[in-house]
């Protein structure tokens, strides 16, 4: 790659091609519209699965509106197929302002980001962590919620199975490390260790968690036969997270 490109040590060099083409494509739709390109989530922590993981933006702007938000259509509709999410579309006010409603995704992207153009935002900006507690019991609650709607929507079957429990352990990551931060133990960014972690504080058995993790990595790959014990397990798992962590951060 040429000197002075933006690298994300650890993403394969496919990928790098892939954001370089797209900082490209972003900057000249959006010209002096964009303040900021960012880039956060697996790809930066060091866990992006290639044919697997999303790759999540965030774009810093003067201000939006229907003609602004439209100008993505067409990035959307190259790039949506590499797995590129459309973007979150902040300004620096709602950063600054918001920060105390979503306390763990603002920590998440401040603590692992790249910024693929313009200026970063996150540069001496301080995260209100006052309602962390709250955010980490009802999304662990949630998520359980969740999961049994999505389950019965799929009708159960298989496939669905295969694709729910992914996402769902995806969405369950950032809430254990929210847990460690109200607990006051490390932040720990791997996700094994993540879960092994939690569930040696909590003394609760999420072995089901482990399972998904696996799944969604390709590493196992369960029968039809395995596929519903193997839903229970997550589903055992899970409840009893949010049980014990609403519990444990009561004391």
């Amino acid at each position: 790659m040429a000197a002075g490109e933006r690298i994300i040590e650890g993403l394969p060099e496919e990928t790098q091609r892939l954001l370089q083409a797209y900082a490209k494509d972003v900057k000249a739709v959006f010209g002096d519209r964009l303040e900021g390109l960012l880039i956060y989530g697996s790809a930066v922590r060091g866990e992006f699965l290639p044919g697997r993981s999303n790759l999540n933006m965030l774009f810093v702007v003067p201000g939006y509106d229907a003609a602004t938000l439209k100008l993505y259509a067409p990035v959307h509709k190259r790039w949506s197929k590499e797995q590129v999410v459309v973007p979150l579309f902040l300004t620096d006010q709602e950063i600054k302002s918001t920060s105390a409603l979503f306390p763990l995704e603002f920590l998440e992207i401040q603590e692992h980001h790249r910024v693929l153009g313009g200026r970063d935002p996150f540069v001496g900006f301080h995260v209100d962590t006052s309602r962390l507690k709250d955010a980490v019991v009802q999304g662990l609650a949630g998520n359980v919620l969740r999961l049994r709607q999505r389950y019965a929507e799929g009708g159960g079957t298989d496939d669905a199975v295969t694709i729910l429990l992914p996402l769902s352990v995806t969405a369950t990551l950032p809430l254990l490390r929210g847990l460690q931060r109200v607990q006051g133990r490390p932040v720990l960014w791997q996700s094994d260790a993540l879960i092994n972690d939690v569930a040696g504080m909590l003394n609760v058995d999420l072995r089901g968690l482990t399972d998904a993790l696996l799944l969604k990595r390709g590493q196992i790959t369960p029968g039809p036969g395995e596929i519903p014990r193997l839903f229970d397990r997550y589903l055992q798992a899970a409840t009893a997270l949010a049980r014990t962590a609403a519990q444990a951060v009561s004391r």
